[in-house]
């Protein structure tokens, strides 16, 4: 069974006549006849009653509705396969860091996937730099990273802010940085160690001071 033997089966029970069925798919009668012959032999039953007009039997009938859907699958199958050769894939691709794929892409995604169903989404979670790095290698559509002034000045990319959070920092509560209410980049780059903790909007310090504190039960 063949995809034309289906289309020319679809055109005559559409049609109801051979000769009006050939006209549409652009062939001649003979081929539409020849068509539909081999569709019975194969399916060993006749289709449709022949005489002023051809009619579906049962069998048709039932069959109509399945050769339909099948044809509408190939029809799409075909139509996304040419567009994907012509690199008009309706597809977007993300690369995102993991604090944003947790928290906050999810609600977006959901709502960009009602608005844009056609689109097919992909998200990767990835650090910034290598998020950056597909980016420029063309892998990705987009990026959410980190800023950081040294990865993202590239004429190859634009560059956009779309929102900004405190970075908190977790320390023993007998820490000397406790002292202050906010806390400079100058005063935690003094500081023995520090250590990202679960997502980058935390940092935890680890000293000789607050070892003990972190290993408490």
């Amino acid at each position: 069974m063949r995809v034309e033997q289906l289309q020319a089966f679809l055109a005559v029970a559409e049609t109801g006549n051979f000769q009006q069925a050939a006209r549409n798919c652009g062939v001649t009668q003979s081929t539409i006849s020849r068509q539909i012959q081999g569709l019975e032999e194969y399916l060993g039953m006749p289709l449709f009653h022949r005489g002023a007009s051809a009619k579906l039997t049962i069998a048709g009938e039932m069959f109509f509705k399945r050769a339909r859907k099948i044809c509408q699958e190939w029809d799409s199958a075909t139509t996304e396969l040419a567009q994907l050769l012509a690199g008009k894939q309706p597809e977007l691709c993300v690369g995102a860091i993991p604090s944003v794929c947790a928290h906050a892409l999810p609600p977006v995604l959901l709502s960009f996937c009602r608005d844009y169903p056609q689109v097919q989404l992909r998200v990767t979670s990835l650090g910034s730099d290598r998020a950056l790095k597909v980016l420029k290698d063309g892998m990705v559509d987009l990026a959410i990273v980190m800023p950081n002034r040294f990865l993202t000045v590239s004429s190859e990319i634009v560059v956009d802010l779309l929102l900004s959070e405190p970075i908190e920092v977790l320390m023993a509560s007998n820490h000397p940085l406790t002292q202050y209410e906010h806390l400079s980049w100058n005063l935690l780059s003094s500081q023995t160690k520090l250590i990202t903790y679960f997502s980058p909007k935390f940092f935890m310090i680890v000293s000789t001071e607050s070892t003990k504190f972190f290993q408490q039960e």
